[in-house]
């Protein structure tokens, strides 16, 4: 299953400080420019997590400047960085993906540009204009790096080729790598505390173009895709507790036909 990103991913909390540019416009004040950050949760929905179960949120921080046309509508690039990540130890009510015991973690660092789109006119420091609740969506760049732990030891995954990648037995499976494009929907709700800064509340699920957030998508290689000093490569991508005492091909392990994706909380 592909998966979504917070970056989504995700839920999020922003507290945003805001020092904005004015212009007047007929005799209105209109908010032209803020800057910003954020803070909030991260959590990952994918083929370690295809009940979109709540139970691993991971922190997320982010920066901005969102341009103002009007009052209506706004222009925003962010920089975030997220961390991602689930285990199979959590699919208790899925005895094969509980054996299978799979697990992963991943840092996000990602870059969107963002339009906002207001549902009612919003003027900071205008007491009969300082809410508004808002629709956002864009297109960025993240990048990943998924890894587990073997003895201890922090294993990164894509170099090992968990599924065959690279290797002679799966000449069709390409290595993936560490870029790629998210697509940020959500929804939030900001509120002016004073004329120089905002609140906000944003929800904001991150489509992704790759299946390999987790490492997971098609099924594993099996040991003769590794070479005999390698092979307890397959046992750290695929046994995050390295429970497994032995390397088995299994039918499927993700499902290539979906992308990954993550929400996010996020600011306004």
């Amino acid at each position: 299953m592909k998966k979504l990103f917070f970056a989504s991913t995700i839920l999020l909390f922003g507290f945003i400080p805001v020092f904005a540019q004015y212009k007047t416009i007929d005799q209105s004040t209109v908010q032209t420019g803020e800057i910003g950050f954020s803070a909030g949760a991260a959590h990952y929905f994918g083929d370690l997590n295809p009940k979109l179960r709540l139970n691993r949120p991971k922190p997320a921080l982010g920066i901005f400047f969102r341009k103002q046309f009007g009052s209506y509508v706004a222009v925003r690039i962010n920089a975030h960085f997220a961390q991602l990540g689930y285990s199979d130890i959590y699919n208790s009510y899925n005895l094969f993906m509980h054996e299978r015991n799979l697990s992963f973690n991943t840092n996000i660092w990602e870059l969107t540009a963002q339009g906002d789109f207001n549902f009612f006119k919003y003027v900071p420091g205008d007491v009969d204009h300082s809410f508004t609740p808002y629709l956002t969506c864009g297109v960025g760049t993240f990048n990943y790096n998924p890894y587990a732990y073997y003895k201890g030891q922090k294993v990164y995954l894509r170099p090992l080729g968990t599924e065959g990648q690279g290797s002679a037995e799966y000449p069709n499976r390409k290595p993936y790598g560490d870029f790629a494009v998210c697509f940020p929907i959500g929804v939030g709700i900001k509120y002016s505390i004073n004329p120089q800064m905002n609140f906000g509340f944003e929800i904001v699920y991150r489509i992704t173009t790759t299946d390999y957030i987790d490492d997971v998508s098609t099924t594993y290689a099996g040991a003769a895709a590794f070479p005999a000093l390698h092979t307890w490569a397959c046992r750290v991508a695929k046994s995050p507790s390295f429970m497994l005492t032995s390397i088995r091909a299994v039918p499927v392990d993700g499902d290539p036909a979906q992308r990954e994706r993550y929400p996010r909380q996020q600011h306004p």
